[in-house]
């Protein structure tokens, strides 16, 4: 099974919320993209939550070195 992207599913995601907003899916169709929606939304939301915690900053030292600290987003 393949491993599937980030990007991939923000386009899918993009493409579920255009189908949605366009108006013209039936009752039962919009229920189905909407679902489908979730589930890309979820995949995405993880897939950041997990770079989020990977990212790291270089601080350079003095004497040239460097020093990683955990990156901290601003508020």
């Amino acid at each position: 099974m393949a491993v599937e992207k980030f990007e991939t599913a923000l386009k899918k995601l993009e493409e579920v919320v255009r189908r949605l907003e366009s108006g013209e899916l039936p009752l039962e169709e919009s229920l189905k993209a909407f679902e489908e929606g979730v589930r890309q939304a979820n995949f995405c939301t993880r897939k950041l939550n997990e770079a989020e915690k990977r990212v790291e900053v270089l601080l350079k030292q003095k004497d040239g070195s460097f020093a990683r600290e955990e990156f901290r987003p601003e508020d």
